[in-house]
């Protein structure tokens, strides 16, 4: 377990210091642009991505990194992130996710967890109603997917 949080730590430092170090040329248009993403009326999160960069050494995906922002109270639409691997690192707040059919689990500051390809992400929500949380999110998938795809609307 220990391992474990050293290990996501180490990642979530290398990953935000490569995206510190990358000069604004070195990044792709797209990997520049904040993007706000929409909910009816309450509050919704931001997605801000960090480096997007093709793996040499896995033809056909890229490793993408975000920060991804929940104002007080804010929570994400039911979602999938199609056959991307995905990990998420809790930067700031407390967060509430739930993927598929498992339990609701708490996220604080510090803690991360993984989403396997194909999984449902049913809820993800900031706790506080005053507080923002932050996450820092790396995907690897493929070259060109979409990275978040929304539940239909019933």
């Amino acid at each position: 377990m220990i391992r474990t949080r050293i290990a996501a730590g180490l990642l979530a430092a290398a990953t935000l210091t490569a995206a510190t170090a990358c000069s604004a040329s070195d990044q792709p248009a797209h990997a520049k642009a904040q993007m706000t993403v929409a909910a009816s009326t309450a509050p919704s999160e931001t997605f801000t991505p960090l480096l997007q960069q093709p793996l040499p050494n896995l033809k056909g995906k890229t490793f993408t990194s975000a920060i991804v922002a929940f104002p007080p109270r804010a929570s994400a639409l039911p979602h999938r992130h199609g056959q991307a691997f995905v990990y998420a690192y809790v930067l700031e707040g407390t967060v509430r996710s739930k993927l598929d059919d498992k339990p609701v689990t708490t996220y604080h500051q510090g803690e991360n967890w993984v989403e396997q390809p194909g999984a449902h992400h049913v809820l993800t929500e900031n706790v506080s109603r005053t507080k923002p949380a932050k996450l820092l999110v790396v995907f690897v998938a493929d070259t060109g997917a979409k990275l978040k795809v929304e539940d239909p609307k019933s």
